[in-house]
């Protein structure tokens, strides 16, 4: 009795021990929790972790009103939504790894820096703009939602409404007007932790205990510009040029497009605003390609899928 017992016993925990690390996902914008295209990829993930349970982010469990979320709407409130959502999920209790297409991918480093309770393993951003954007993401030619939004954004990109109500108006950092986005934007400021006055060092030893921070960018990705974004370059700051400076630095923009500063020589990360560095310094970030334009996941997802999501530690 006494051995068939332990055999169960053992059986039980084998049994668990070969139970994938839980998923979070948090869709891009433009797309909903459970669209046909994200319903293919959990699926996808799936067959890659058998066993694995994936949770679908979602601000709204109505398709289309979660759609329109990821356009109209306050991100802290959103992020703070999402917190207390998973928190609810008991299959999540115990960690998790995450994916964040996209603005998601931002949105999970908010949660991962200002709750990150249940904890994330590892987190992996496809095209995300963590370092904001300096142009409104472009539309598809019938998506009136999007260039209603995108039309609203840039006429008052730093007004009070906008960075209240307007997704992308809350991550847009532009390099011309510096000191009014630190002034004006209270999301993107504050999980960069750009404002002196306002760090939150809890932000730095949050994200500092991720396993690994995987950034990927898309090689030919028009939507996110910079494209560097994605691993957190930035657009070199304009403001204090002398005045012969800016006409040159105009017309080199057009024709070789924006310059950008890497990771590794920002000041976010050279004073280590939000732990970055000492996440580099033990080989915690990992800086990958997808070949192709913003979102075109191809096949090179499933590696990155393989190597850190679904493991055991």
């Amino acid at each position: 009795m006494a051995s068939l017992l332990l055999f169960f016993s053992l059986f039980l925990a084998s049994a668990l021990a070969s139970v994938p690390r839980p998923l979070v996902i948090w869709h891009g914008l433009g797309d909903s929790h459970s669209s046909p295209g994200m319903l293919q990829f959990v699926s996808m993930v799936q067959k890659v972790h058998p066993g694995m349970f994936v949770h679908s982010v979602y601000i709204d469990e109505d398709l289309g009103k979660d759609r329109q979320a990821g356009f109209y709407g306050n991100v802290d409130q959103q992020v703070e939504l999402v917190a207390a959502q998973l928190a609810e999920v008991p299959e999540l209790e115990d960690g998790f790894d995450a994916i964040g297409f996209s603005q998601g991918g931002q949105f999970l480093r908010a949660y991962v820096e200002r709750y990150n309770s249940p904890p994330v393993n590892n987190l992996i951003t496809f095209g995300s703009q963590h370092m904001g954007i300096s142009d409104i993401p472009a539309c598809r030619r019938y998506d009136f939602l999007c260039q209603v939004a995108k039309r609203t954004a840039k006429q008052a990109v730093y007004g009070e409404w906008a960075q209240q109500n307007l997704v992308q108006a809350q991550y847009y950092r532009d390099p011309s007007n510096y000191k009014t986005y630190l002034v004006a934007n209270k999301f993107l400021t504050d999980i960069n932790n750009e404002v002196p006055t306002r760090r939150n060092e809890t932000h730095a030893r949050y994200l500092s205990t991720l396993k690994n921070l995987v950034l990927v960018m898309f090689t030919e990705d028009e939507t996110v510009v910079p494209k560097e974004s994605s691993w957190f370059g930035a657009e070199v700051i304009e403001e204090g040029m002398q005045f012969g400076q800016f006409p040159f630095r105009m017309v080199k923009r057009f024709f070789a497009g924006p310059e950008v500063i890497p990771m590794r020589l920002q000041p976010i990360y050279l004073e280590d605003w939000i732990g970055l560095k000492e996440l580099d310094d033990r080989n915690g970030i990992t800086f990958e390609t997808c070949k192709g334009e913003h979102m075109q996941l191809g096949d090179c997802w499933e590696d990155l899928v393989i190597r850190f999501t679904g493991g055991e530690d």
